[in-house]
């Protein structure tokens, strides 16, 4: 099973460890796009500190991103899976998995980036500010950037097996899974339901989407869950308590769509 998140927009400081080495993260497939987003990030960071705010669409109170992107060569860095934080990864709680889990969380999660294209939780990255979003002077839009490279590198990490794709739309843009990959594809939105006068409504979440997917990527790395497709996902993850409803795809080629249902936002 390979699951694929989303980063956080806030992250941990860098770590004290040694600084980046490129030829260690996974996918070495995407080094030559991670070093020329690499460079320019770093470049307009040191050269024009205004330009590089409205580039990245910082806040005032944000100009600290930008002397932090400056030094992302000389930068202490730590597990990625570490540097992420904010909702989803509350949720998903690596720090306090077991051991077992923590193993499956190696081999199985793959965060996308607007700055590394995708990287797993083990790789050691400094902490920067580079979303998806951004359209950088020289590189262009990073989402339309990294199709290409992600085309060449992700059915090969996606394998055979299962694919959980658990992004926003920003990232989601970068690979859309294709052919056989995408019939092994299942992507998740939360509807949270309630009652009003008496009448069911769903409305899409935003917030609390992301802490559902952080506990349910935490259920099934606790559970040991194997699926193999997406309609073993959903008995899995009905198994485990979660209300799922599956959409199969009506033609070949495309991704199933789940929907978790949830009564309580927390």
């Amino acid at each position: 099973m390979l699951v694929l998140l989303p980063p956080s927009e806030g992250k941990a400081a860098s770590g004290r460890g040694a600084p980046l080495k490129p030829e260690s993260l996974s996918l070495p497939g995407l080094a030559d796009a991670r070093a020329a987003v690499l460079d320019e990030l770093v470049g307009l960071c040191l050269a024009d500190e205004e330009k590089a705010r409205e580039v990245l669409g910082l806040s005032e109170g944000l100009r600290g991103e930008i002397a932090k992107n400056a030094e992302l060569r000389t930068a202490g860095t730590r597990p990625a899976g570490e540097i992420y934080t904010g909702v989803l990864y509350d949720a998903l709680g690596l720090a306090t998995l077991d051991a077992a889990a923590r193993r499956r969380a190696g081999k199985s999660l793959l965060v996308f980036s607007g700055l590394w294209g995708a990287v797993r939780i083990g790789d050691r990255i400094p902490s920067y500010r580079c979303s998806m979003g951004v359209k950088l002077p020289g590189t262009g839009a990073l989402n339309a950037f990294w199709r290409a490279p992600m085309a060449s590198v992700m059915p090969e990490a996606a394998g055979e097996g299962l694919v959980l794709d658990l992004r926003s739309s920003a990232y989601a843009g970068a690979w859309k899974p294709a052919g056989a990959v995408a019939e092994r594809t299942a992507s998740v939105r939360v509807l949270h339901s309630r009652l009003v006068d008496g009448v069911e409504k769903r409305s899409v979440v935003s917030h609390f989407n992301k802490a559902t997917k952080g506990r349910m990527v935490r259920d099934l790395l606790l559970a040991g869950a194997h699926p193999k497709g997406p309609a073993e996902l959903v008995e899995a993850l009905r198994d485990l308590g979660h209300v799922v409803e599956a959409q199969a795809p009506e033609r070949a080629g495309r991704p199933w769509a789940l929907d978790v249902v949830v009564t309580e936002i927390h």
